[in-house]
C-alpha cells in the first residue's frame, strides 16, 4: 500500500502477464494523446470516460484521489411531468422527453438534483402546465403500468425501488429545458440529467432524437488487448 501507483501497476501487469479472458487488466497509459483518442473511442462502446490517477501516490484507502473525465453533452427536451420530492410538497426531479420520427414524445430520463430553495422555485413555474388529470396527455396510459410492464416509463412500479413512490404529475407538454448528460443507454439517458436553463425560444415539437450526437461504435473488447498500450 505504500508503493506509488506507477510500481503498483506495473507489478499487477507483470503478474497477471499471462491472463486470459475473462480476466482482464485495464489499460492505461502516461501519453495526453492516447487519453484523449480513448476519451473519444471508448463512448462508443459504451463507457462514460477516462479516470486519472496520479503516478506517484500510494493506495490511499477509503479516499477519492482519482479524476473522474466524464463526457457531457446538452440537450433541450420537454418537461412532460414532475415528482414530489420525499420531503415534502416541493419538486423531486422533472420528467423529461423527446419525439421521435413518428411524433410520438418518449420519456428519456429524469432532471434531479435541485437545492430546495430551487425545489420550491419550479413548483411555482410549473404551476401554469399542470393538469387536473392525466386525460388528453401523451404518457396518460402509463398511470396504469403494473410491475410486469416491460418498458419503464413515469410512475411505473419499480421493483427494484423497496416500495418507494414513483408517482408523478402531469403537465402540459409546453415547457422545453435545456439539460446536461453524459451518455445515452439505448433510447434513454443513462444518468440523471442536470437542469442548466429554460428553453423559451424552443417549441416542443422541434424537441427530437436528431439533435442529440451519435458516438462512434467501438468494440469494447478491443480495449483490453494490451494494457500498457503505445501512443
Amino acid at each position: 500500500m505504500d508503493l506509488p501507483l506507477g510500481e503498483r501497476r506495473r507489478r499487477l501487469v507483470d503478474t497477471l502477464a499471462d491472463a486470459r479472458p475473462p480476466v482482464h487488466v485495464t489499460p492505461a497509459t502516461d501519453s495526453p494523446d492516447l487519453a484523449r483518442r480513448w476519451f473519444e473511442e471508448f463512448e462508443g462502446a459504451g463507457l462514460d470516460g477516462v479516470i486519472a490517477k496520479p503516478l506517484e501516490l500510494p493506495y490511499q484507502p477509503n479516499k477519492r484521489v482519482l479524476f473522474k473525465l466524464k463526457h457531457e453533452r446538452t440537450a433541450d427536451c420537454v418537461v412532460a411531468g414532475f415528482r414530489w420530492h420525499k420531503s415534502g410538497p416541493v419538486v423531486g426531479s422533472l420528467l423529461l422527453g423527446l419525439y421521435d420520427d413518428k411524433g410520438v414524445l418518449q420519456h428519456v430520463g429524469v432532471s434531479a438534483s435541485f437545492t430546495m430553495k430551487r425545489r420550491a422555485e419550479l413548483l411555482d413555474e410549473l404551476g401554469p402546465y399542470r393538469m387536473d388529470g392525466f386525460a388528453g396527455h401523451p404518457w396518460e396510459g402509463w398511470a396504469r403500468q403494473t410491475e410486469d410492464t416491460a418498458d419503464r416509463l413515469p410512475g411505473a412500479v419499480n421493483r427494484w425501488s423497496g416500495g418507494r413512490s414513483h408517482a408523478w404529475e402531469p403537465l402540459r407538454p409546453e415547457l422545453v429545458v435545456e439539460v446536461a448528460y453524459d451518455g445515452m443507454e439505448g433510447d434513454r439517458f443513462r444518468h440523471t440529467a442536470r437542469f442548466r436553463r429554460w428553453r423559451t425560444d424552443r417549441t416542443p415539437a422541434s424537441c427530437g432524437y436528431d439533435q442529440l450526437e451519435v458516438p462512434v461504435a467501438y468494440d469494447f473488447d478491443e480495449i483490453f488487448t494490451d494494457p500498457n498500450p503505445a501512443a
